[in-house]
C-alpha cells in the first residue's frame, strides 16, 4: 500500500504545483467546509477545482450530534468530487461518548457503502487535540470506528514517536499521522507505519507566517531582505497562479 502526504491547502493551484514538481506518487488534499442550513436542508459546501489532486474533506463532526446526521452529510458529499473524508468524535465542546461516537460511525458507513463509488471514510479519535491525551482511550475508540466499517483511523495531536506505534499496531486499518510541532519526522512516522501523514495548515501558515515577517521587516527596519528568500521560489509561483501548471 503507497504512502500519502495531505495537507489543507489556502491556494489548491499552488500547492498542487508544488507535489507536481516533487513528482509524489499520489496526491491529496483536505478542504474543510462549514456547512450552511437554506429551508432545513443542509448543503456541503466543497471545492474541488484542483489540479492533479484527489480531494479529501474534512466534514468534522458531520454537522449535527446524532448518528441521523453523520449519514446525511455523507449522503450529501456522495453528490460530489471528493475522494474522501473524515468525520470527528467532537462537538458541542465535548468528545462523544464511545457509543455514541461508534454509532455516528456507522450511520456514516452505512450511507457511504449505499454508493456505487463510495469515499474513503476516515473515522477521528479527537482524545489529543481537545485536551484529553488518554492514548488507551484514543486506542479503543479507533478500535471500535475500525468494527463499525472506517477505512483509515485518525488521532490527530500526538507527538510522541512510542505511542504513534502503539496505536498504528493495535489497529488493523491504515492510520493517518497529523504532523505537529515537535514530534516525528515523515520517514520516522513512515518507519513505524504511518500510510497517511497530514500537514493540516501547517503549510499555508508557514506562508502566512513570511507574510507577516516580510511586513515586520519594512515596518520596523526599512529593509527588503525577504525578496532574497522569495527569489528563488517565483518562477514556481508564477507558473502556478497562471494556470499553466
Amino acid at each position: 500500500m503507497g504512502c500519502r502526504i495531505g495537507q489543507n491547502p489556502r491556494n489548491p493551484r499552488l500547492s498542487s504545483a508544488c507535489h507536481h514538481q516533487r513528482g509524489l506518487r499520489e496526491r491529496t488534499r483536505s478542504l474543510g467546509r462549514q456547512s450552511h442550513a437554506q429551508g432545513g436542508d443542509r448543503a456541503c459546501r466543497i471545492d474541488c477545482e484542483l489540479h492533479l489532486a484527489r480531494v479529501n474533506a474534512d466534514l468534522e463532526n458531520g454537522f449535527g450530534n446524532d448518528p441521523e446526521a453523520a449519514g446525511l452529510t455523507i449522503s450529501q458529499a456522495l453528490d460530489s468530487e471528493i475522494a474522501g473524508c473524515s468525520i470527528e468524535d467532537f462537538g458541542d465542546g465535548s468528545i462523544y461518548e464511545r457509543e455514541l461516537a461508534v454509532e455516528r460511525i456507522r450511520a456514516a458507513v452505512e450511507a457511504n457503502q449505499g454508493s456505487d463509488s463510495p469515499l474513503v471514510l476516515t473515522a477521528r479519535a479527537e482524545n489529543y487535540f481537545r485536551g484529553n491525551p488518554d492514548l488507551k482511550d484514543a486506542i479503543e475508540r479507533l478500535q471500535a470506528y475500525q468494527e463499525a466499517g472506517a477505512d483509515v483511523l485518525y488521532a490527530p495531536g500526538l507527538t510522541k514517536i512510542d505511542e504513534i506505534q502503539s496505536l498504528i499496531a493495535a489497529v488493523d486499518r491504515p492510520v493517518n499521522i497529523l504532523v505537529m510541532p515537535g514530534g516525528p519526522t515523515i520517514p520516522e512516522l513512515f518507519e513505524v507505519g504511518a500510510i497517511r501523514i497530514s500537514t493540516g495548515s501547517a503549510i499555508s501558515m508557514a506562508a502566512q507566517s513570511a507574510i507577516v515577517n516580510a511586513a515586520r521587516e519594512l515596518v520596523e527596519t526599512g529593509t527588503h531582505e525577504f525578496w532574497l528568500q522569495a527569489l528563488p521560489n517565483m518562477g514556481v509561483v508564477k507558473e502556478a497562479l497562471s494556470g499553466d501548471s
